[in-house]
């Protein structure tokens, strides 16, 4: 299933709880835990991800802390491709690059091993994680892809705060998916 019917992006948006006021006062946080604990409708997601991009040669699939590790190792596996982290600074072991970027308030910054694609220079990598708002974090991790020498053939959200505008900044890097959207 390549494409979702209204009403199984309705079910998948369902099945996320929003929970008021967190983690800041004037914020509608996305809880996916409760479709991650929903095995239905994990399951709906994981293999309409997995029809979309089993036909595209992947060679990794790059997660971004920490809810993307979750969507990216389970799609990883079930395209039979290796899974990459994209961590905070100084979580990862090992030599790593780093590409900062701004915060509300001042600056953070993302890594990935050196050698995360194996010495395969032009390695077909998707990016993914939960949720996309602002954009700086993965405009950072598809930076972090091409310095490590592969190719992010698609930047691939669950959820994309559209009102934020995020996926803008990944438009001079690649193109661009959300499963759903909340405008």
């Amino acid at each position: 299933m390549k494409t979702l019917t209204e009403d199984q992006k309705k079910y998948l948006m369902d099945s996320i709880r929003e929970i008021p006021d967190f983690p800041k006062p004037g914020i509608l946080f996305k809880d996916i835990t409760t479709l991650l604990n929903n095995s239905e409708a994990f399951n709906l997601l994981m293999e309409h991800l997995t029809a979309r991009y089993q036909e595209k040669n992947l060679d990794f699939v790059a997660g971004i802390e920490s809810r993307g590790f979750i969507f990216g190792a389970a799609l990883a596996a079930k395209l039979g491709v290796g899974f990459v982290p994209i961590r905070k600074k100084g979580k990862l072991p090992g030599t790593t690059i780093g590409e900062k970027y701004a915060l509300e308030y001042g600056v953070d910054e993302v890594e990935i091993h050196i050698d995360a694609f194996r010495g395969r220079e032009g390695a077909r990598v998707l990016l993914i994680d939960d949720l996309i708002a602002t954009g700086g974090t993965a405009e950072a991790a598809a930076k972090l892809i091409r310095d490590a020498k592969g190719e992010c053939v698609e930047a691939c959200f669950l959820i994309d705060l559209t009102f934020l505008g995020g996926k803008e900044k990944l438009k001079p890097l690649t193109s661009f998916y959300s499963v759903l959207e909340v405008v």
